[in-house]
């Protein structure tokens, strides 16, 4: 068994878009990530970055995902000029991750959503 399957909840649609399961359409993946675009973006560039294990939220982060968030957040900046954002400072992108209902997370799966481009956006 990988150790995708080992982290990998069967309900979860990230898991199942992860898996091919689900179309979508990618911006990156690795061994342990995993970037599309999202499907109701908020801005002229709008996509996820996620983890393949699955975690459910940021609130289940422990020091041991330290090297895979690091890694993660490393990445944003590159993607985000590749899918579109102008360079920093006068350009740059929004970064954010809900988390619990109260947060306003609806997919129980960590995920950032990377967002940029020419204002105004549609949202956020």
């Amino acid at each position: 068994m990988s150790a995708l399957n080992l982290y990998h909840d069967p309900d979860c649609i990230f898991c199942k878009i992860i898996a091919k399961k689900i179309p979508s359409r990618v911006v990156y993946e690795d061994e342990e990530i995993f970037a599309f675009h999202d499907i109701n973006p908020w801005a002229p560039v709008h996509f996820l970055l996620i983890p393949k294990m699955h975690l459910s939220s940021m609130a289940q982060v422990g020091t041991e995902h330290g090297a895979l968030l690091g890694r993660m957040m490393a990445l944003v900046p590159k993607l985000a000029l590749e899918q579109g954002c102008n360079p920093y400072p006068e350009g740059g992108y929004r970064l954010v991750s809900n988390t619990g209902r109260e947060g306003g997370q609806e997919v129980q799966h960590l995920h950032f959503h990377v967002m940029g481009g020419p204002r105004p956006w549609l949202r956020g």
